[in-house]
């Protein structure tokens, strides 16, 4: 009989997923010999037998993989056969400076896992860190590759021998499982007060945790990517003393619920949501209330969504299984603060907001907030709100293999990106760099990446603005490392991200709208048209927003009202006429010096955005004259929107150089009708509506001048549900083929993206 021998190299999501027992067992099925293991290139098999073994073991490599892999290359190599192998063996993990291997997101229970802690008679009955190859922590607790339990925070629990013989057959569910414990040899729980004083350990922490939020109490939860603020969410009280004591009086909160049952109780909720909800990922997903919602008011005041989410932990699984209930389930820090990490970090910065602490002692490495995603009705395409937990550090596949690139991403909505050959990894979400503890984590997250991709990027790109912490940042590392650096302006960088996820290489009509964003005439941009050639390197401004300008700079974007009032400044409308002002009530006589401060235009720059826009509609519908998070305002307009309504406000084209969308044609309409006594539900959708037909009107004006049929659209405007379902159908019924984001959220989230991928090309071009 005739012997093959071949050694494959697979690279990709091949570690910490089964992967080396999945091997094992179809070379068995199969009666192949040889060898596997875990290396820094991937994995690494070597595989003999005849030709029908060979090519059935083939097969199954191919097409039988375990559910959480994901092969990037598959490399084989033909080998001369040993005449003396008898056997198949997994071999220990070898290290190396190899970089082909992507580190698992961290993943949900499983239902097997779920079974063993409710099943009385398992040895892991109610043990909060059940785990086996399908499932449990991977890049939240690993310091490097190869993925092996020393190189993770397991590596100080010594295994006991039941867990032991688990971890060493390579037929059990839990072989090579690196976080595998049981309650006799892993990590431990209890809880405590606000002070520090034991209330109790094991098991009947959770069962008091339950009792005590059943109670009204607040308690900080230590998880998988940090801590969570937990309280009851049927509690008005409760939720109320939350927001108060966290500084965030408004912003929804998230609501963590027992099962998909309880889920139906509180919203409305399609297959594609429900496969999002009960997926590996398990993100807070946004649904659409129930009413009468069953919750406290305070849960989600200003939108008619709600963020729910299932348990993902064994705690959780335990936990809302005893509470019975939904929990708020907030990130466990201060609002503009980082997620706290560890114990004694928790205690020291949250002992004010909260009343208990669940502890454990299982370190977390990386800090990771929680994913939210929302799905777009017409398409069933998830829109990311953040990318972080089960997500993170997972690439987007790039159109082009390249040189390693940083991407240093923007100052709010913060995320950082590295290159690697074809793959580009954005880091988990990150915030608004507002504050040194923000930027410390951010720091930490660029080494992190650089250490588990095994790179070094030879560029840098920024943005471009220079006071970006980011920016200042790119600078120093360059300095220090002797990298060259390349700024790239925000809005451009938008649309590279949209092409970069889309891989798309052609030119394309761009519409980045979001908030803020510094543009290459030192306005502030963020409603844009624009030309993007990313092969030719060419990017061109073709159109804007109609300028509005900011009276007080920062403070008209805290204060929607300044907005509107200069918006009506711009239209030559400086006094009250039939329509008494909504912000007079509260800021009569700043009102009154506002024309002042915009006839002299001292500290009122101009901008474009799309954001501003938004906020003067709302203020000037009276839904908003100050804001306490970002986005509040469209977040109000867009919820009291009829549905019913189907006039549409002009928005034509005028124009300027370059031409400009005459966006305050829409605030005319606003005003007049609010004049008129037309209901406020009816302005906001006439307004939604015009927006979107100025916009599709004034991409195909473009298309037809330039020749070019695919819109890229990008911007935290396209986060709002009726922009992201309306506007891709505008444009596609006028024959025009919209590009969206899917891998990464819209939002300034992307911008680290779109910076990597197009110093990516910078880099290609100037090497021919």
């Amino acid at each position: 009989m005739s012997l093959l021998r071949h050694r494959f190299t697979i690279t990709g999501q091949v570690q910490g997923v089964g992967f080396r027992p999945f091997v094992y067992r179809i070379a068995m099925e199969n009666g192949v010999t040889g060898t596997v293991n875990n290396s820094s290139e991937g994995v690494i098999i070597e595989v003999q037998g005849d030709a029908d073994q060979m090519a059935r073991f083939d097969g199954d490599l191919t097409y039988k993989l375990p559910p959480l892999a994901r092969v990037v290359t598959r490399d084989r190599e033909d080998l001369s056969p040993l005449e003396a192998e008898d056997g198949f063996t997994i071999l220990k993990s070898t290290g190396g400076l190899g970089h082909s291997v992507l580190i698992s997101a961290d993943v949900a229970t499983c239902p097997d896992c779920v079974a063993d802690i409710a099943d009385p008679n398992n040895r892991r009955y109610r043990y909060p860190f059940t785990n086996c190859t399908n499932c449990g922590p991977r890049y939240t607790i690993t310091r490097s590759i190869p993925y092996d339990r020393p190189q993770t925070s397991m590596s100080c629990f010594k295994l006991c021998k039941e867990c032991g013989k688990e971890y060493e057959d390579p037929l059990d569910r839990r072989f090579h499982a690196q976080p595998n414990a049981c309650p006799r040899c892993g990590p431990r729980i209890w809880l405590t007060d606000n002070l520090g004083v034991m209330i109790a350990q094991g098991d009947e922490s959770i069962r008091r945790l339950a009792c005590e939020l059943c109670e009204g109490k607040i308690a900080a939860i230590k998880g998988l990517g940090g801590f969570h603020l937990a309280c009851d969410a049927r509690s008005d009280e409760s939720v109320a003393a939350l927001r108060e004591r966290k500084h965030r009086p408004d912003k929804p909160l998230a609501v963590m619920v027992p099962n998909m049952e309880y889920a139906r109780r509180l919203a409305e909720i399609t297959p594609e949501e429900e496969a999002w909800l009960t997926g590996t990922q398990r993100p807070i997903v946004l649904l659409p209330k129930r009413h009468p919602f069953p919750l406290s008011k305070h849960v989600a005041p200003d939108t008619e969504f709600v963020g729910i989410m299932l348990p993902y932990t064994p705690l959780h699984h335990i936990l809302l299984g005893d509470f019975c209930a939904p929990l708020v389930m907030t990130s466990g820090n201060f609002s503009s603060e980082p997620i706290a990490l560890g114990n004694r970090e928790a205690s020291g910065r949250l002992s004010e907001i909260t009343d208990l602490f669940l502890h454990h002692n299982r370190d977390i490495l990386i800090r990771t907030d929680d994913s939210v995603v929302r799905v777009n009705p017409s398409t069933g395409d998830p829109i990311l709100m953040r990318r972080a937990r089960g997500f993170a550090p997972s690439p987007i596949f790039l159109s082009q293999s390249g040189p390693t690139v940083l991407g240093t991403g923007p100052e709010l909505k913060c995320t950082l990106t590295l290159t690697k050959g074809d793959q580009a990894f954005p880091s988990q979400h990150i915030g608004n760099l507002s504050n040194l503890e923000t930027m410390e984590f951010y720091k930490e997250i660029h080494d992190h990446l650089e250490n588990i991709l095994r790179v070094e990027p030879e560029l840098i790109v920024r943005d471009l603005h220079p006071d970006y912490m980011t920016s200042q940042w790119a600078e120093e590392l360059g300095r220090e490392r002797n990298i060259p650096v390349a700024s790239l302006q925000h809005h451009y960088a938008h649309i590279h991200a949209v092409l970069a996820e889309n891989r798309f290489t052609d030119p394309v009509i761009g519409l980045a709208l979001d908030g803020t964003g510094l543009g290459e005439d030192g306005t502030i941009w963020g409603g844009e048209c624009l030309l993007v050639m990313p092969e030719e390197m060419e990017h061109q401004r073709l159109a804007h927003f109609a300028h509005i300008r900011l009276p007080g700079g920062e403070t008209a974007v805290r204060e929607p009202w300044r907005i509107a009032q200069a918006a009506l400044w711009e239209l030559g409308v400086t006094e009250p006429g039939n329509y008494r002002w909504p912000w007079l009530d509260s800021f009569e006589a700043e009102s009154r010096f506002l024309p002042q401060l915009l006839e002299k235009g001292v500290n009122a720059p101009k901008t474009s955005s799309c954001g501003r826009l938004f906020d003067a509609v709302a203020a000037l519908c009276g839904l908003a004259n100050t804001i306490t998070y970002e986005g509040q305002a469209a977040i109000r307009l867009e919820k009291v929107q009829d549905m019913r309504e189907t006039k549409a406000y002009p928005c034509p084209l005028m124009a300027a150089d370059p031409v400009a969308l005459n966006t305050l044609e829409l605030v005319r309409c606003v005003l007049a009708d609010l004049a008129d006594g037309v209901p406020v539900p009816n302005i906001a959708r006439r307004f939604h509506l015009g927006l979107i037909n100025g916009l599709a009107e004034m991409a195909y004006s473009f298309s037809l001048l330039l020749d070019i049929h695919h819109v890229a659209l990008s911007g935290g405007v396209m986060q709002n549900l009726t922009m992201a379902e309306l506007l891709p159908k505008a444009l596609e019924g006028m024959g025009l083929i919209p590009l969206v984001h899917r891998e990464v959220p819209p939002n300034d989230a992307c911008i680290s993206l779109g910076q990597a991928a197009w110093g990516q090309r910078k880099l290609l071009a100037e090497r021919g």
